[in-house]
């Protein structure tokens, strides 16, 4: 008995040992100095929930940085229909009347719990049902939709097929933006993740390249990293802007985003104590800086605005991401 203790003891020193290097890696990943070009290029975004307040929105449209706004307009069920979201004319008719050149984008969700090896998020039924749905939400003022499905499983072929066929529905002239999950920190890094929470946090680097390929847009949440800790959530940024740079690296003409821990909670996103505007900037700009995006891929950042955004983090934004 004594044996099997002394074991067990040993075993679980040896895996407090990998899970302090590991940490102690990723801390590391946050330090250094960024260089000056890597910034605000002038295409960041907002997700916006609610349009009967404007004035969040319009501190964040007042900084100059953000060109798209993800405007929530419809429900995704399970059979691919969309429930519309009523008076979204209003904002995008405030949207034109004073910030003319912010593009609208309809964000359309299908959030579930769960996720499974062996089950498509959306079968081909709903495939069908959804694709010419979200070009017919899109038409009603929009400049495009912004596609948020989740959880949704590596190797799940249902939505980088319904990614095609959305594109062709659109046409090429209407943004198609879809929302990633976090990109593993090392290969195989999902599947410890996955068997403990039995869904789908993280997309390998080769999954993120299928569902994007035949997106303009790709958006990558900055919050509910699980973190704890400045450094150790500044590193998962950094690594989580090196590894989708590098996944989407082969698609030069496409825009990157990463989410701003905005929110304050709620239905948006989760809210962790732990994530820092700040934090999250210095770390998108380390990232970008050494993983030295192509020529025409632009890297910027979105908002989780909702009737959120305090004047607190907007000056963070000034002063962290947009050029001096």
């Amino acid at each position: 008995m004594k044996w099997l203790l002394t074991r067990l003891l040993a075993g679980l020193a040896a895996v407090a040992v990998v899970v302090v290097g590991a940490g102690a890696l990723l801390a590391h990943q946050f330090s250094g100095e960024p260089e000056p070009w890597a910034s605000s290029q002038g295409a960041d975004a907002a997700w916006v929930g609610s349009w009967e307040d404007t004035g969040a929105l319009e501190r964040v449209l007042g900084t100059g940085g953000v060109d798209t706004v993800y405007v929530y307009a419809g429900d995704i069920d399970a059979e691919g229909a969309v429930e519309r979201v009523e008076d979204t004319g209003a904002l995008l008719s405030w949207l034109e009347e004073e910030y003319p050149d912010v593009r609208a984008l309809a964000w359309l969700r299908h959030v579930e719990s769960g996720s499974s090896l062996v089950r498509d998020r959306l079968d081909g039924e709903a495939r069908e049902a959804l694709a010419p749905a979200v070009a017919e939400v899109a038409a009603d003022g929009f400049a495009g939709a912004h596609l948020e499905i989740r959880p949704v499983t590596v190797n799940d072929p249902s939505v980088p097929t319904l990614m095609s066929m959305v594109r062709e529905e659109l046409g090429e002239d209407q943004v198609l933006s879809v929302q990633s999950h976090h990109v593993e920190l090392v290969p195989g890094g999902r599947v410890p993740s996955f068997v403990m929470e039995r869904e789908e946090k993280y997309w390998s680097k080769g999954y993120l390249a299928r569902v994007a390929e035949h997106a303009d847009e790709v958006v990558l949440p900055g919050v509910g990293a699980g973190m704890p800790g400045e450094s150790l959530y500044g590193g998962f940024v950094v690594r989580q802007v090196t590894e989708a740079v590098t996944a989407l690296r082969g698609r030069g003409d496409v825009a990157v985003r990463f989410g701003l821990p905005t929110h304050g909670g709620g239905a948006w996103a989760p809210e962790d104590s732990e994530e820092s505007v700040a934090t999250a900037l210095a770390a998108v700009r380390l990232g970008v800086t050494r993983a030295e995006p192509p020529e025409g891929m632009t890297v910027g950042v979105a908002f989780y605005l909702g009737d959120e955004a305090t004047e607190k983090d907007v000056a963070a934004y000034t002063a962290g991401w947009l050029p001096s």
